[in-house]
């Protein structure tokens, strides 16, 4: 499926990225982060999955939110779609008031076969320029998959211990985290905000905690206990988080320079993300 375009799954291949500083500002009362971003200071890492976000009309949105993909393409009979992992490299600083373009592409398309069904596995490539100048380069791994039997909802009361020279802590994510997440990204995907929907039409225990949110929460909690910034971000979710359901978020220094090792567990001890980030040095 090399031939497979961005355009095939609801992805433009330009997208002008305006960076508002009041949008920003925004994101960071949504992560709680204390940022008073202006004009002029560099987005912290991976916020710029907040901007450039989907223009679909009300109208062109399928039944669970997304962007309607035209019959007959090749997500045809895989109606469950999730940004599974990534990769991010910094190469320059995106700065708030710009307009940085983002151009998309897509690098490898596999038609699968899991035991939980098909799957289409689709790895697309943002490049973020400036000016002429390459500021991110970032692949995103999403799959699309058939309906599958019910979830349940993860039980028990693991806590993580924090590895030695590392951090661990406890955190639950609400409907209102959920929702907030949803406008700044305009996510209109329903698993995220109308449990109904979650539980009914796509089999899930509760409301689904966003890929990204998990990521995003990972790397604040880098700059957080390292005080530095990411030049490079990579995560993998293996399983789902559920709002108002606990889970450990743990770092620490994978051993390499400038490396440090992230994941998240829930409360029955699942691993739910894992996540590599190098700091400046």
């Amino acid at each position: 499926m090399t031939d497979l375009k961005p355009t095939d799954l609801g992805i433009a291949e330009v997208t002008e990225l305006p960076l508002h500083a009041e949008h920003a500002r925004k994101v960071a009362a949504v992560l709680d982060n204390p940022a008073t971003l202006r004009d002029g200071d560099v987005l912290p890492v991976l916020w710029h999955w907040a901007f450039g976000t989907p223009e679909a009309p009300t109208r062109d949105l399928g039944p669970d939110g997304h962007p309607r993909i035209p019959p007959g393409g090749p997500t045809e009979g895989l109606p469950r779609r999730m940004w599974a992992g990534g990769r991010v490299r910094v190469l320059g600083g995106l700065v708030v008031g710009s307009r940085p373009v983002r151009t998309s592409s897509i690098l490898r398309a596999d038609r699968k076969q899991a035991r939980s069904g098909d799957l289409l596995v689709v790895t697309v490539e943002h490049r973020l320029t400036h000016d002429g100048e390459t500021l991110l380069v970032e692949e995103q791994d999403l799959v699309y998959r058939a309906q599958g039997t019910p979830v349940p909802l993860p039980e028990g009361t693991h806590h993580e211990p924090a590895p030695e020279h590392g951090w661990s802590e406890e955190l639950v994510r609400t409907p209102v985290d959920l929702f907030r997440f949803s406008a700044i990204t305009f996510n209109s995907h329903r698993i995220h905000y109308d449990p109904a929907y979650a539980t009914e039409a796509e089999g899930y225990p509760a409301l689904v905690v966003h890929g990204p949110l998990s990521a995003i929460t990972l790397a604040e909690s880098v700059r957080a206990h390292t005080g530095r910034e990411l030049t490079s971000f990579s995560f993998r979710a293996t399983a789902p988080l559920f709002a108002n359901v606990p889970f450990t978020l743990v770092g620490a220094p994978s051993g390499e320079e400038g490396e440090l090792a992230l994941k998240m567990v829930r409360n029955d001890g699942q691993t739910a993300m894992t996540a590599t980030a190098r700091v400046e040095g």
